[in-house]
């Protein structure tokens, strides 16, 4: 079976899961280890999701880059609104910055999903979709943590 060139390869799946390291990690940190630790693993984790929401906004511009065509200014803004929440969510309180953060997560899919297949890019809809439950689950739980 021939695989799918729109398909992510080997390499995009591994740093896409290895990605995930620092959602879990920090995630458990705040659950794990002592107190004394929360002051550097919640910012840490609200940072880190920051950081990749604003990639993920930051495709869209890579996506409009690669067309020759005119630029559709949707998709330029929608590429820079991920990095504006993001820096909403670094001002808050680290607990509601992680539900902001896994928030934001779950809006960057549901846009992915419809630009995505527009583009013949659907086959990496799944990955996206794992990475999002567990980097949004993984914000979520430190959250919890933290409230």
């Amino acid at each position: 079976m021939k695989a799918d060139p729109a398909a992510p390869s080997l390499w995009a799946r591994r740093l896409g899961f290895g990605g995930l390291i620092p959602f879990v990690g920090l995630a458990a940190t705040l659950w794990l280890a002592p107190p004394g630790t929360w002051p550097l693993a919640g910012p840490a984790l609200v940072g880190y999701g920051a950081t990749i929401c604003s990639f993920l906004g930051a495709i869209h511009w890579g996506l409009v880059m690669r067309d020759a065509q005119p630029a559709p200014v949707a998709s330029l803004s929608w590429g820079v609104l991920p990095s504006l929440v993001s820096w909403v969510a670094l001002l808050l309180a680290p607990a509601l910055g992680l539900v902001l953060i896994a928030a934001l997560l779950w809006a960057c899919y549901a846009v992915d999903r419809v630009r995505y297949a527009r583009l013949q890019l659907q086959a990496w809809l799944p990955l996206r979709l794992q990475l999002t439950l567990v980097a949004s689950v993984s914000c979520l739980a430190g959250a919890a943590a933290l409230a």
